[in-house]
């Protein structure tokens, strides 16, 4: 049964959460402020984690860092009534991996639980068995959640990695929108373009020199994203 912390100061929504993940096959801990949910974070094992952004002690967005410098793997969800693209934007620069703005659909919030746990698992999966992909100047170490180019290391989030996982499987080719968006969250919905554009400038600033003028990942227009390993393509 995954394992899931849900961190929100509102007993309203925790008690809806608790109950309806509960009902659906998860085992549920809770945390009624920044402190608590950080201190829970870290001492046991979850599948993924539901973090509020506006709460006591300690705001969602510096727990989500701490809990990605200490377990860079575990997925993370933010539920936050903030919902403008400055602040998904800091959201996913604190390391989070998908956003839901307040007043939400809790048949959405399932969903996305559901692919990120599902997510969740493949990693752990490659990561047992030590895999390291390589491809032209890019390797990418699952165990990790890192990448190597031209012998820097650079860390990623685990969206980052799903994103150039999956686009490593397709290089020099162009992969589409919705392609990306099923295989890195398991489902196609327009309304999260935006939220994987933010990931993908955010991959950008990792691992190009000039993120204004991409030499690995660019924009085909009309499509999607190509990623070409010897970043020697900049058109």
């Amino acid at each position: 049964m995954p394992r899931l912390l849900v961190a929100d100061d509102d007993n309203e929504i925790r008690e809806l959460l608790e109950f309806d993940l509960s009902h659906s096959g998860y085992s549920v801990d809770i945390a009624k402020d920044g402190e608590e949910a950080l201190q829970k974070a870290l001492i046991n094992s979850y599948d993924l984690i539901l973090l509020d952004v506006m709460m006591p002690k300690m705001n969602g967005f510096d727990v989500c860092k701490h809990i990605r410098k200490a377990k860079p793997q575990v997925p993370i969800l933010m539920l936050t009534a903030k919902g403008t693209i400055t602040d998904k934007t800091q959201g996913f620069d604190s390391g989070a991996d998908d956003y839901i703005v307040k007043p939400f659909d809790i048949q959405e919030v399932l969903l996305r639980v559901r692919a990120l746990v599902r997510r969740h698992q493949p990693i752990e999966k490659k990561s047992t068995s030590q895999e390291i992909l390589n491809v032209g100047d890019i390797e990418l170490f699952p165990d990790s959640l890192e990448t190597e180019i031209k012998g820097k290391r650079i860390k990623l989030t685990p969206t980052e990695f799903e994103i150039l996982y999956c686009l490593m499987q397709h290089f020099n080719n162009a992969v589409t929108l919705a392609v990306l968006l099923n295989e890195v969250w398991g489902y196609n919905s327009d309304d999260d373009v935006r939220m994987l554009r933010v990931h993908v400038g955010g991959l950008r600033q990792k691992i190009e020199e000039n993120p204004k003028v991409p030499g690995y990942l660019h924009t085909v227009t009309n499509v999607g994203y190509k990623l070409t390993p010897f970043g020697d393509d900049n058109n």
